[in-house]
């Protein structure tokens, strides 16, 4: 796809179309984030059949490994929490929390700063709880999406360094364009090139009629509404 290890099911599959117009997705007025399109999860969450379809396909990649398989599961702060652990329960191994900095408890590890497709204040950094992995793990990496790459090299540090092989990247959406997959592989003269990484569905596959956005929205009202008047918006907006 970008390049020898990216891994990518061909996009015209039904179970890869069924995921894509799942995905809808909502420009800057109406995200949390200042990106051209926010991609919204929730519409995979909030399809019982299309979410089970998605664990699914992740499941079934690992499972075909058997014994070599992954022995742990790591999910990216935030959305790599909704993924990760039906994957981790349906294989049977531990799943692990990579949490944005000092949030999980206990003797943490922590990753060098990171720089993702949107502008934050501070900068990123993430951790694990010391002896959540062990030398001895095979590490899957999950999060919903690779856009610039940087979210995902944090991780990879964070796990190599702790003495973890990493297994394989995954994730729900990739975006191209951004070429987070070909950043990773020239990362420090290619100290992750031979990584594997897998993503299900791309950008272009999702396509412009899953936006989401309210048409007619007034210019001056703010997206975040009132409860007392949210049921009669939906209606009047034909919000889902």
């Amino acid at each position: 796809h970008e390049g020898l290890g990216h891994f990518v099911p061909d996009q015209q599959h039904g179970d890869v179309i069924s995921i894509a117009k799942t995905l809808r997705w909502f420009g800057p007025k109406f995200s949390p984030k200042d990106v051209p399109r926010f991609y919204d999860i929730s519409g995979i969450t909030e399809n019982p059949p299309i979410f089970q379809k998605c664990i699914d396909i992740f499941v079934n990649r690992y499972k075909d490994a058997g014994s070599n398989g992954p022995t742990a599961v790591v999910g990216y702060d935030a959305r790599g929490f909704i993924l990760g652990p039906p994957i981790a329960l349906a294989l049977g191994v531990k799943f692990v929390l990579l949490r944005k900095a000092g949030k999980n408890p206990g003797v943490l590890a922590e990753s060098s700063p990171y720089h993702k497709e949107y502008e934050e204040a501070n900068e990123d950094r993430m951790c694990v709880r010391v002896g959540s992995l062990l030398p001895t793990d095979r590490v899957v990496l999950i999060d919903d999406l690779i856009a610039t790459g940087g979210t995902a090299i944090s991780g990879f540090e964070l796990v190599a360094g702790l003495g973890s092989q990493i297994y394989e990247f995954a994730s729900l959406v990739c975006l191209p364009g951004l070429k987070g997959v070909e950043k990773i592989r020239k990362y420090q003269d290619g100290k992750f090139a031979s990584v594997p990484v897998f993503t299900v569905v791309d950008d272009d596959t999702i396509g412009d009629d899953m936006s989401r956005d309210p048409a007619d929205w007034p210019a001056d009202k703010q997206r975040v509404v009132g409860f007392m008047e949210a049921e009669s918006l939906r209606v009047q907006y034909k919000l889902e």
